[in-house]
């Protein structure tokens, strides 16, 4: 068995390698699943709670979900894509449970120089003019996340903050690859649209993200 799910493999894809390790016995081989995602789940977490105890919280039972669950995973190249779908469960869950933060702000915690890599998914760049108004701009953009449509926000998220490609978020959201291009589509002009209003220059005039 274990030689026919090694067929199945993508050449290079080391997160099947680990769970095809993992369903083999390996136990270190969830720990390194865990050094390797922990923190992209945390963060995918932060950005939709704002809650650093909860967030952890939600990111480990997400990989013990992992665990359990490791037998029902096919190695297709998929692990990020079907882990992200676990995680958004848990968080549709937990935002059912706490209706008083469904809205809360969807943008990650922010070092000390203001900049929570939003400067990345707006397309600004480091230059003096930018710096200046780059603080505002994640506050803006901190403000009208948690206004687009459910389905939009977690794209928006999981694509320019969790680092996931299309595909897999559309694994992840349960939906097909063209709604989840629309989803994304749609995310971008409204947030475009909001900043114009509130005088920031086109923030993807320059940017290459209009080419997924």
């Amino acid at each position: 068995m274990g030689r026919g799910l090694s067929a199945l493999l993508p050449p290079h894809d080391e997160d099947d390698t680990l769970m095809l390790a993992l369903q083999g016995g390996d136990r270190t081989a969830f720990d390194r699943l865990v050094s390797r995602h922990q923190p992209a789940l945390i963060g995918f977490f932060m950005r939709r709670l704002r809650d650093v105890q909860l967030a952890e919280d939600l990111a480990q039972e997400t990989l013990l979900r992992v665990y359990n669950a490791s037998w029902d995973y096919l190695p297709r190249g998929t692990f990020r894509g079907w882990m992200f779908r676990i995680a958004r469960h848990l968080l549709i869950d937990n935002t059912r449970r706490r209706s008083h933060d469904a809205l809360v702000r969807a943008s990650g915690s922010r070092s000390s120089d203001g900049d929570d890599g939003l400067s990345y998914v707006v397309g600004l760049q480091a230059s003096p003019e930018d710096s200046a108004n780059l603080l505002e701009v994640v506050e803006t953009v901190d403000q009208i996340l948690p206004l687009l449509p459910e389905d939009q926000k977690l794209t928006f998220i999981l694509y320019h903050f969790a680092g996931l490609s299309l595909p897999n978020i559309a694994d992840a959201m349960e939906a097909n690859l063209p709604t989840t291009k629309s989803r994304l589509r749609l995310a971008r002009e409204k947030l475009r649209e909001q900043l114009l209003q509130r005088g920031f220059r086109d923030p993807w005039e320059n940017a290459l993200l209009d080419s997924t």
